[in-house]
């Protein structure tokens, strides 16, 4: 599993963020092509790019797993996991927030999937798509938010 790690930077504040990794044969160019023009914009029309500001960091919402995959068509480059209500009372929102950089550590952006009225005790599956280009890609880092009711 990922270790814990405090990178300041955009897209969070001083919210702990979890390290990720990207397998460099995940992002070779030989297996995976760019999205078309067609799968941008569709890609775009459906990914989050604007956090929630109101979300903070809660104890009650756990990170169980995430990993990097990259799927066809126009979703492209996605961060994929779970993350658990540990609480008896319902979160009004959840929200995964990753921030992706390339190689010498340059944020390259912030990308969000969010569900709304977590219910106690429940696991949420989420899939955040990474709008950031696969040649630049190289690390990841991810955080979980919410708003308590």
């Amino acid at each position: 599993m990922a270790s814990l790690g405090g990178c300041a930077g955009s897209g969070g504040s001083s919210s702990t963020y979890v390290d990720g990794e990207i397998d460099p044969s995940e992002i070779d160019a030989s297996n995976n092509s760019s999205r078309s023009p067609a799968e941008v914009s569709a890609a775009a029309a459906v990914a989050e790019v604007e956090a929630t500001n109101s979300a903070s960091s809660l104890d009650s919402l756990r990170l169980d797993s995430h990993e990097f995959a990259v799927e066809g068509g126009y979703k492209g480059p996605v961060v994929r996991g779970t993350v658990t209500n540990t609480s008896d009372q319902k979160i009004k929102l959840a929200e995964v927030r990753v921030r992706v950089f390339d190689d010498n550590g340059t944020y390259l952006g912030l990308f969000v999937d969010s569900v709304g009225e977590l219910p106690p005790e429940t696991t949420w599956q989420f899939e955040v798509l990474v709008l950031a280009s696969l040649d630049k890609l190289a690390t990841y880092d991810i955080g979980v938010f919410g708003i308590p009711e």
